[in-house]
């Protein structure tokens, strides 16, 4: 082959390559570009089922009423413990101390309703003393919580009595707990001092114990009754599922504000 020929089929093979080149990062990137619109159009068309869906599932409410419910107390009388135990029922005894605040949220049926109760867990150092009285207002019911091994925590029930009064609604509703009353050995306030506190403010009380699973069910149907004999209950046309329990005025119980440990 002559050195002209050779020139010019190295060229023409050089010109075919490169048009090949050409030709398939062309073909390559249509169809790459055609996936992602595809892909974009499945996505889209699930993020939007998706949403629909979450929309439909918002708009069913599955209880009638909702209670905000407060845990009070000092650090290290068993708040925590007693929100495990309801609505998980665990139990650990080496729980740390709560920062800040958190909450669960357990549904019960009382009186023929279901009812979704929001139970916050509070921070009882003093240093959160600021973020806790935040959720004062707008609580359904409070229930104030010391340890019958503690002294100080049960004279401190004053204290967070008068925070109640500084930060809650005028008509929440409140009750005492002295908490791990399996203890017995341990104990240093007796359960008549409880009554009798509980007796002078007129606040139900009961004693618990969130390690043995005594009276815990019992203290949060109790407080959610006493919440609802005071919630104006709409009639059902009105209600649609989706009321909540607020607190309006007083209604006399029949029942003893005081409680044993069972």
């Amino acid at each position: 082959m002559s050195g002209h020929h050779y020139y010019y089929h190295q060229c023409f093979s050089l010109k075919r390559t490169g048009e090949f080149a050409q030709h398939w990062f062309r073909e390559r990137t249509t169809s790459l570009s055609r996936r992602h619109q595809s892909l974009k159009r499945d996505t889209s068309s699930t993020i939007d089922i998706s949403q629909k869906n979450f929309g439909q599932r918002m708009a069913k409410k599955n209880y009638d009423l909702l209670f905000k419910l407060l845990l009070i107390g000092d650090s290290g009388v068993g708040k925590t413990c007693i929100l495990f135990r309801f609505s998980d029922d665990s139990f650990n005894a080496s729980f740390i101390s709560t920062i800040g605040i958190d909450f669960k949220i357990k549904t019960i049926e009382l009186n023929g309703r279901k009812i979704k109760l929001q139970i916050w867990d509070t921070a009882g150092q003093e240093r959160f003393h600021t973020i806790t009285t935040s959720y004062y207002r707008g609580a359904s019911g409070i229930m104030l919580v010391y340890d019958v091994t503690q002294a100080r925590s049960f004279e401190n029930i004053n204290k967070w009595l008068r925070n109640i009064d500084d930060h809650a609604s005028d008509d929440v509703v409140k009750m005492i707990i002295g908490n791990k009353c399996d203890m017995e050995d341990k104990r240093c306030i007796a359960r008549a001092r409880g009554e009798a506190l509980a007796r002078e403010h007129s606040i139900p009380f009961l004693e618990t114990s969130a390690k043995n699973n005594v009276n815990i069910e019992k203290a949060f149907f109790e407080i959610s009754r006493l919440i609802l004999s005071k919630t104006p209950l709409n009639p059902p046309d009105q209600t649609n599922g989706n009321s909540v329990g607020v607190l309006h005025g007083n209604k006399p119980t029949n029942q003893s504000n005081c409680m044993n440990c069972m």
